[in-house]
């Protein structure tokens, strides 16, 4: 089956992992299967993850070297064992066809139930929005979205919920946008930053990004490479985070994530500094990748680090 999504950042990706011929590649983010179908031309065996159920059907026909999981990607330790792959690449954040199907919730361009969900389990985008104590809802569009004004947003909601709760992608749009003034002529829409909070928080995306690459460090052999694609600022700061505190550059300690050992050893070398955005060409071609930033880590011969008790 033809995949409806591009996959961003590509050729960067593959240049940091180096598939071929006897190694094992983990994608992550198996999505509509553009990292895998790249991974597997090089020669390389590939286990992919998806807690999406939709996902399997773009897994037709890739062949004995591929194997799809059912599974969150910070599972991948357990599923494999430590010291299984040589490369690693998470492709962060909603994909192109889950935005796209007006079935699953994710757009406030589209009218759909409100959704949300990569999976198939826990709470709805509804059940939040109509459940959340206006402060808690305050919270996730504040930190998650990173919506200044999110006191009124939550404010309005909390009020038209009394009357009717929401059900409706576009009707939650309508409101938030009454909320904020009516800027549907501004170039980001609205509902943007609301919708992506509500996202991130149904899906527990930033506690999830931190269990995986914990679980990438452990299911890395010696010299393998871990390849992060993050798509905003949340996501990104995480990502920076672990690297540099892997790779030993900063005492640090995520507030995402429980405090771990004290003085062990880089895990990670980095293989550049900083981070790699998309070229003119791609993001010409596909403005979702505007936004992209690639991080590339390299596994060294330390142990895993360990989090504190």
């Amino acid at each position: 089956m033809s995949a409806p999504h591009t996959s961003v950042l590509l050729t960067e990706v593959l240049e940091a992992l180096e598939p071929g011929p006897g190694k094992l590649i983990v994608d992550g983010t198996f999505g509509a299967g553009g990292y895998s179908r790249a991974f597997l031309a090089a020669g390389a065996r590939v286990v992919a993850f998806d807690r999406d159920p939709s996902a399997r059907r773009f897994a037709e026909g890739l062949g004995e070297n591929f194997r799809l999981i059912d599974a969150r990607f910070s599972e991948m330790a357990q599923e494999l064992g430590e010291g299984a792959a040589d490369g690693v690449a998470l492709d962060l954040g909603v994909s192109s066809m889950q935005l796209d199907q007006a079935e699953r919730g994710f757009s406030f361009m589209r009218d759909g139930p409100l959704d949300m969900r990569m999976g198939v389990d826990g709470p709805t985008a509804a059940d939040i929005v109509n459940t959340a104590e206006p402060q808690e809802l305050a919270r996730i569009f504040f930190v998650y979205g990173e919506e200044r004004q999110s006191r009124r947003v939550a404010s309005f909601i909390a009020r038209r919920r009394v009357e009717q709760p929401f059900t409706r992608t576009l009707d939650l749009a309508e409101v938030i946008e009454r909320a904020l003034g009516g800027r549907r002529g501004a170039k980001v829409h609205p509902a943007t930053r609301s919708f992506q909070g509500l996202r991130i928080a149904v899906n527990e995306e930033l506690s999830e990004l931190e269990a995986g690459l914990v679980a990438a460090e452990k299911t890395l052999k010696p010299g393998g490479r871990l390849a992060v694609v993050t798509f905003h600022s949340l996501e990104d700061r995480i990502a920076k985070a672990f690297f540099a505190e892997r790779a030993g550059k900063t005492p640090g300690g995520s507030r995402h994530a429980p405090p771990v050992e004290a003085g062990a050893p880089p895990s990670f070398k980095l293989l550049f500094n900083g981070a790699q955005a998309p070229g003119e060409a791609e993001t010409a071609a596909n403005p979702r990748a505007r936004s992209a930033k690639l991080r590339v880590g390299v596994r060294t011969e330390a142990p895993v680090w360990k989090e504190a008790a």
